[in-house]
């Protein structure tokens, strides 16, 4: 038996397989969140709109981010976070 599961409390056990679900729950709502994406660009697409990017909605963005966030997560660390998965979703939008 690997040491890191020999060595495992039941507390451990138990926070980790909390942190494992959560990633599930994360990773689902990260895609949920790119194929809103992939509808708004199809949406601008409908209605005329040539470009993927709109500066003022994406500030509006991190703005309401940054105002939600009551840590532990830095404040800086987030709004990378969310910049990358801006960067992504736009990404899907032109793919589309």
């Amino acid at each position: 038996m690997p040491d890191r599961v020999r060595d495992e409390t039941p507390e451990l056990r138990r926070l980790r397989e909390r942190m494992d679900e959560l990633d599930r729950r994360i990773v689902s709502l990260l895609n949920e969140r790119a194929e809103l994406g992939r509808e708004i660009g199809r949406a601008k697409l409908a209605a005329g709109r040539t470009a993927i990017a709109d500066p003022d909605r994406e500030r509006e963005v991190l703005l309401r981010v940054s105002m939600a966030n009551e840590g532990p997560l830095p404040q800086a660390e987030l709004l990378e976070i969310y910049r990358r998965l801006i960067e992504v979703t736009k990404a899907l939008e032109v793919r589309d």
